[in-house]
């Protein structure tokens, strides 16, 4: 089934990428907004949500691309289409030239307002765990 490509801008209360890359390039940052659990082995990231010793969901993702203080590009390790990816890009906005995080994500068409919802909450989780 072809997927629908999903991009996403949002803003950041950020003066400089450092911090907003580490947030979204490290186990540790990850862990703080997007998942309860990240581990980083051999170019692929374990993420899990839930309770370690109880009821948890685990996924893992292949890192395709990582370039310092830009982008960070993911696959799902059971992603059945090979065109679908993730990616995070640190950007600035052309009108206030404040950074901004972008996000491509694909879902099937009649996943694409959870999925844009999912990351809309993920969003929420990084204002609050960091000011951004």
């Amino acid at each position: 089934m072809q997927k629908q490509r999903l991009d996403l801008e949002y803003p950041l209360n950020a003066r400089k990428p450092d911090l907003l890359w580490q947030l979204m390039s490290t186990d540790h940052g990850l862990e703080r907004w997007l998942a309860d659990e990240v581990k980083e082995e051999n170019g692929m990231l374990s993420l899990m949500w839930g309770n370690p010793y109880g009821e948890h969901h685990t996924l893992h993702a292949h890192i395709l691309e990582r370039e310092k203080n830009s982008h960070i590009k993911l696959q799902w390790v059971e992603e059945d289409d090979p065109d679908a990816y993730w990616e995070m890009r640190i950007g600035r906005s052309e009108l206030t030239e404040e950074l901004c995080l972008c996000v491509v994500d694909y879902a099937p068409s009649e996943d694409i307002d959870d999925l844009h919802d999912l990351w809309d909450g993920n969003l929420e989780r990084l204002h609050q765990s960091s000011g951004y």
